[in-house]
């Protein structure tokens, strides 16, 4: 049987990347800016590797899309529906009332009604207070008078025991037929105010999945693709689409993601610096056995803050179309950016704007557009502009950086032209072949996981015992979600004492990892 090919997709703010992945092969590759549609972008460039390889739209085994959808409607506090907060906690959790610490203006937006009724539990699953089916009934006919949309449910360590979060969900989903029920406990961690947030953003996203995920589906369709197609998450790893209708925010910075992931694949290093330049902003990471190393501490997503998990990236203002003005007697590069208009608007293409790629064209580092355009530039403002790209550069490694010791980076992305000298704190830069759409690579490339993160007794069950339980159960998830049973590994296993809790409580976070089951997913 000949081998299945996958198409890999990574929308952008600036550009839209596709390639036809072979094996370990990238057999063709697209990039162009963004349409503002966006899905006739995908539906292009998908359309055009396939065209230029010939390649029949039955060998195609399964695409990956990566996508800025959400992110961009949280953002710009658009597409968002209002929702409908219910908090299990009462006695226990009156004093801190849902969303106090959000944006203003993105709560104006989001926020529906509140409702804080008895119930929540314990670190080690034992109630705190009962559930009160009637308090819910009474909160579900306030959200419907309110025409609420959708729900986000939040209970006191939920994680541990989500029995009331899911009782009150079917009781809400009895009451309010059609209403989207998010349930904290299934995407956040152990904080409740985190947890609780990340539920809200979901929640307020849901209206707008379905309709993202029927257009990427009508997409394919159109393109005689009867393959399988995923949605890249944030840890490099894929959703599958009705996942992806119920959990849209775990796509979150899905696009640094799968340009580390494909930083790893191109360049083979699995350890490593990884720096990732768009059009508009420069991500850098670090890559742990492959996968971005996650972060530790609460991530802020407009100007919220989450627990759910999220990789730790660095983002700045530097990009191919970043604007270069003079200002004060200093060359300033970025953080505004001319965007998906570079083709229009910088000076290589016959625009206005002096923008970052320009000097990269006028410093001989890149051959974009026309050279000519830029070939009477000052060459002391070239020089500025070069030495400021490279300080942004070097700063923002010395930031992702754990110690003093020059590390290897991995450079990536369209931008990556810009950078064309060594950077202080930096032992090596490896630009790898097909760099600039290593973020398509990443999603093409993309396996699947399953993970566990809950709070153990080691008094109770024995340490052997609750981590050999966390391991089945993170193996058997990466399975259910599509996984080939024979290649999943266990990736990550990370226990953290919690010092102030009795019975010798112990949180136990772990992942397993595996390959696509192409066949069964067809």
């Amino acid at each position: 049987m000949p081998e299945l090919l996958r198409i890999g997709v990574d929308v952008g703010g600036t550009n839209t990347d596709a390639v036809l992945l072979g094996g370990c092969t990238v057999l063709a590759s697209h990039k162009a800016p963004t349409t503002p549609d966006v899905g006739s972008g995908i539906v292009a460039a998908i359309d055009d590797v396939l065209r230029c390889t010939a390649t029949p739209a039955a060998a195609v085994g399964a695409v990956m899309i990566g996508t800025t959808h959400f992110t961009n409607a949280l953002i710009e506090a658009r597409n968002l529906c209002r929702v409908g907060v219910l908090g299990l906690g009462a006695p226990a959790s009156l004093a801190v009332p849902p969303l106090v610490d959000w944006p203003a203006a993105l709560r104006a937006v989001v926020h529906g009604h509140t409702a804080i009724v008895a119930g929540g539990f314990n670190y080690d699953g034992r109630p705190i207070a009962p559930l009160h089916p009637d308090e819910v009934r009474r909160a579900a006919r306030e959200f419907a008078a309110r025409g609420l949309e959708a729900v986000a449910v939040s209970s006191v360590f939920a994680p541990v025991n989500p029995a009331q979060e899911d009782e009150a969900a079917r009781i809400l989903q009895q009451e309010l037929p059609g209403v989207d029920v998010t349930q904290s406990a299934r995407i956040g961690r152990i904080g409740l105010i985190e947890r609780e947030n990340a539920a809200v953003l979901n929640a307020a996203l849901l209206p707008m999945a379905g309709r993202v995920v029927g257009s990427f589906r009508r997409a394919l369709a159109n393109l005689g693709l009867r393959a399988p197609f995923f949605v890249s998450q944030n840890d490099g790893t894929l959703l599958d689409p009705d996942v992806v209708t119920r959990y849209p925010v775990l796509t979150f910075a899905s696009g640094p993601t799968n340009s580390m992931r494909g930083a790893a694949f191109l360049s083979g290093r699995q350890d490593t610096l990884v720096m990732d330049i768009g059009g508009t902003t420069t991500d850098v990471g670090v890559l742990v056995q492959g996968f971005p190393r996650e972060s530790s501490v609460a991530v802020n997503i407009g100007g919220v803050r989450t627990n759910f998990r999220m990789p730790d990236l660095l983002s700045i203002g530097l990009g191919g179309g970043s604007r270069v003005v003079v200002a004060d007697g200093r060359v300033r590069v970025g953080p505004d950016s001319v965007g998906f208009r570079i083709t229009e608007e910088a000076l290589v293409f016959g625009g206005r704007t002096l923008t970052a790629t320009d000097i990269a064209v006028a410093a001989g580092q890149a051959e974009i557009g026309d050279r000519g355009r830029v070939a009477g530039l000052d060459r002391r403002l070239v020089a500025a502009a070069l030495d400021e790209i490279h300080r942004l550069a070097e700063e923002a490694v010395d930031r992702m950086k754990t110690s003093a010791t020059a590390v290897p980076l991995v450079l990536v992305g369209g931008g990556s032209v810009l950078i064309g000298r060594e950077l202080t704190g930096v032992s090596a830069v490896t630009v790898p072949a097909h760099a600039g759409v290593a973020n398509a690579i990443g999603a093409a490339i993309a396996q699947v996981s399953g993970a566990v993160d809950r709070v153990y007794s080691y008094e109770a069950l024995g340490r052997d015992a609750a981590l050999a339980r966390a391991r089945e159960e993170a193996l058997s998830r990466a399975v259910a979600a599509g996984a080939s049973a024979g290649s999943v590994e266990i990736t990550e296993v990370e226990e953290l004492p919690l010092q102030y809790l009795p019975g010798q409580a112990v949180r136990i976070r772990v992942k397993a990892v595996g390959d696509l089951a192409l066949e069964r997913a067809a």
